[in-house]
């Protein structure tokens, strides 16, 4: 192979890795930018003044060292970082009855944990009707677009911190409801993260979730992804259905009280569960 044909190989192998992780991650801030500038006057009216002092004096979640297999997975996503943060979020609509949806049970105290954050757009989006946002993810690189964005449009009650769900140490009981968005397939190890969800909840909290159940998709899809993720160019995928992830969250405590699909994406949900 000469030289021009591995380069336009390996382009479009990364191309490729970068719109497939846009597809299984967190929506991008593409579109969320104006989003963001649309809610700047309605941010200023709402965030409560205990937030704002809070978030003004500097303090921040303490830092937290990451596991060996975070720290791997981590690498993949900051390779990918600048290209995803540029994608569009694909299915604008779906994405807006998820806001709306999620809007539903926040409140102006409510504190709020969104692991796998990606670029904040969704953090960012969600701060001005709570108190505070403590939102994470495993990739720096992703973090410091996050922080970037969030000193642009000035939301100041979104903590960002480089760490992963596994490895962050917050009392229990801390959260009012946590946000796992396109995030829970990338994960290992789904069962003991819900259990570890459950236990930051505060009794009566919500866990919300966006999943992409691939053991309800083609097995085209997992043909293709499968050899990326042994290679290193994605990360790795956990496979399961709906039906496994609803009875994950049943026990690990949760109920389920609400349900979405997108008719573009079927093997994608939006659940609501509740601890009681």
């Amino acid at each position: 192979m000469n030289k021009r044909n591995f380069i336009l190989g390996a382009t479009t192998v990364a191309l490729l890795a970068i719109d497939v992780c846009a597809f299984f991650k967190n929506p991008s801030t593409t579109n969320i930018t104006s989003m963001l500038k649309n809610n700047e006057q309605k941010r200023t009216k709402t965030m409560p003044p205990a937030a704002i002092a809070a978030s003004s004096s500097g303090s921040q979640p303490p830092a937290v060292n990451m596991s060996a297999k975070e720290q791997k997975t981590a690498k993949i996503w900051n390779r990918f970082a600048d290209g995803y943060a540029k994608q569009p979020i694909k299915d604008e609509e779906s994405y807006q009855k998820k806001l709306e949806m999620t809007r539903e049970y926040m409140a102006p105290h409510s504190k709020v944990l969104e692991f796998g954050c990606g670029t904040g757009g969704t953090a960012l989006l969600h701060a001005p009707y709570v108190s505070s946002v403590h939102a994470i993810d495993i990739s720096s690189r992703m973090i410091e677009i996050a922080k970037q964005r969030q000193k642009e449009t000035g939301i100041e009650n979104v903590d960002f911190q480089c760490t992963g769900i596994d490895s962050m140490d917050v009392p229990d009981e801390s959260y009012d409801i946590v946000l796992g968005l396109s995030v829970l397939h990338l994960l290992p190890n789904k069962d003991g993260v819900m259990k570890k969800i459950y236990n930051k909840l505060k009794p009566g909290g919500y866990f919300m979730s966006s999943t992409i159940c691939m053991g309800d998709m083609s097995r085209m899809i997992r043909w293709v992804t499968s050899p990326l993720s042994f290679l290193g160019v994605l990360p790795e995928l956990n496979i399961f259905t709906k039906a496994e992830l609803t009875q994950s969250m049943e026990q690990a405590g949760f109920t389920i009280e609400g349900e979405f699909q997108s008719g573009k994406d079927k093997a994608a949900v939006f659940l609501v569960a509740r601890k009681l």
